[in-house]
């Protein structure tokens, strides 16, 4: 499993610039003034850093971004990389700046020359979230980009404190990162319950409902989707009590380890990328870990429903008719629709056991949403104006996009059976949203409720801002910070 790159602040010592390794890092606003260890820098270099900040290039960059020197004359680092960043940044630009000296630092340790900059903390978490890399399954490679990232700041302490809670974050997006891109052979149903089960070790109760308990539940909805795979079908219960007697706010997420598509079998061309429709699981993982690690005030608990859709002779087939643990029974048109089928059953169960003050489910749901919002937003579909407004703001203050999307009962004709209570696919038309409509069955009319279609951002080809192609972490922050405002013990 990965895990951040340390992070250490230090008071500002500017004889000790010469001789540190790797990368160094200096700072400088549009104003191109340099502060004490960037005139250092300068100094050393006889004048090769002044040179680099008067040029058209330099003059050229945006807010946050970054331009090397490399193999620098009279200092022992492989190079120097110059941030173009104000000496009050917005954290958007501090963060940014962060990612950017993270793809342009050499290998090895990392020295940010920070002084009195505002905001280092949230500079260390871009460099942090940004230095991922996933390659476990990697032989004969360089492990890492960097060892270590040292900050100098005029006042380590108060550094310190402010990064404890983005370091557990980003904790949190690597843990979720890295299940979210693990190899359907290794992250097994029976694999990932033994990853959460760690999450005891940081404080978290965590429970593992086996498949004849969630038989004895009437979990049928979601038993038919694994019923055709040798792994077992479970569901993961997790619960953080950092809040006293405060109900607690749930989080439900999609655990599909791999996906077919069952008898209603996808194309083989991109299958192999349906190891990341966990995605959902993943998130809430990775949110109940960060949640562990900064001890939130506040009662939350995450729940998993984990099974792999594969085809065989018992695998359920198109026109089966399934009954749910609410009692509603459903027409399986479509065995490819299958996590709304698990997260039907799972959201249930949530309500009925822990009464929640709220509710957010996720899944890597329907490809109509990328249709829709393509891989810059996942859709947001909600019972509830106040919680929905609360994580768009979440969303948006921690630059993951979120888009909310329509719901309505217009839409409930186009799940109609003949034969069952409901069908699980309502046709192409408003597929996301036919999708919601469906969990919105299985939501009581009292729990406020999102439904995050996260299909397009779990998983990308490209980089995105803070991580490589891949696995995202999208939500991570998001959720924690939804959490933090508006759901945390005073």
């Amino acid at each position: 499993m990965s895990s951040p790159l340390p992070v250490s602040f230090i008071e500002t010592q500017i004889d000790q610039i010469k001789e540190a390794g790797g990368t160094v890092a200096v700072f400088v606003p549009d104003a191109k003034t340099l502060d004490v260890t960037a005139r250092r820098v300068n100094r050393l270099t006889r004048g090769a850093l002044a040179r680099l900040v008067e040029s058209d290039a330099f003059a050229a960059l945006d807010a946050g971004d970054a331009m090397s020197m490399a193999f620098p004359g009279n200092l022992d680092a492989e190079a120097v990389v110059v941030v173009k960043l104000a000496r009050r940044p917005t954290v958007e630009k501090a963060r940014k700046a962060g990612a950017s000296l993270a793809k342009a630092a050499f290998k090895g340790d990392v020295m940010m020359l920070c002084g009195n900059l505002r905001r280092a903390e949230d500079v260390a978490f871009g460099f942090a979230a940004r230095s991922y890399g996933f390659e476990d399954h990697k032989t004969g490679e360089d492990k890492a980009a960097a060892r270590s990232i040292q900050a100098m700041v005029s006042e380590p302490d108060a550094a310190t404190e402010a990064y404890a809670p983005l370091a557990a974050v980003a904790e949190g997006m690597f843990f979720t990162r890295d299940l979210t891109n693990e190899p359907a052979n290794i992250l097994t149903t029976t694999e990932f319950a033994n990853r959460l089960k760690d999450l005891e070790k940081l404080g978290v109760e965590v429970e593992v409902l086996e498949e004849n308990q969630l038989t004895d539940l009437g979990m049928g909805s979601l038993l038919c989707v694994g019923q055709g795979s040798d792994s077992p079908s479970k569901v993961v219960v997790m619960q953080w009590n950092g809040g006293g007697d405060a109900q607690p706010f749930a989080l439900v997420g999609k655990g599909v380890v791999f996906d077919t598509g069952g008898i209603s079998l996808k194309p083989a061309a991109g299958m192999e990328d349906m190891t990341m429709d966990m995605g959902g699981a993943g998130v809430v993982s990775g949110a109940m870990k960060t949640l562990a690690l900064r001890k939130a005030k506040a009662n939350v608990v995450g729940l998993v429903g984990l099974v792999e859709n594969m085809p065989s002779g018992n695998a359920v087939r198109p026109g089966d008719v399934v009954t749910s643990m609410k009692g509603d029974t459903i027409e399986v048109i479509n065995t490819d629709a299958e996590g709304r089928l698990v997260l039907a059953d799972v959201l249930w169960y949530a309500q009925e056991r822990f009464k929640p003050v709220g509710c957010i489910n996720l899944a890597t749901l329907t490809g109509a949403i990328i249709i829709g919002l393509g891989h810059e937003n996942a859709g947001v579909f909600s019972n509830n104006d106040t919680l929905a407004n609360a994580f768009l703001k979440a969303a948006d203050q921690e630059e993951e996009g979120a888009w909310r999307m329509p719901m309505g009962p217009a839409y409930d004709k186009q799940l109609k059976s003949r034969i069952a209570d409901m069908k699980n696919v309502g046709g192409r038309p408003a597929g996301s949203i036919t999708a919601a409509q469906f969990l919105k069955r299985f939501v009581k009319d009292e729990t406020p409720w999102i439904h995050l279609d996260i299909a397009g951002v779990a998983s990308v080809k490209s980089e995105t801002a803070f991580a490589p192609k891949g696995a995202t972490g999208w939500g991570v922050r998001a959720l924690n910070r939804l959490i933090a405002d508006n759901f945390e013990q005073e």
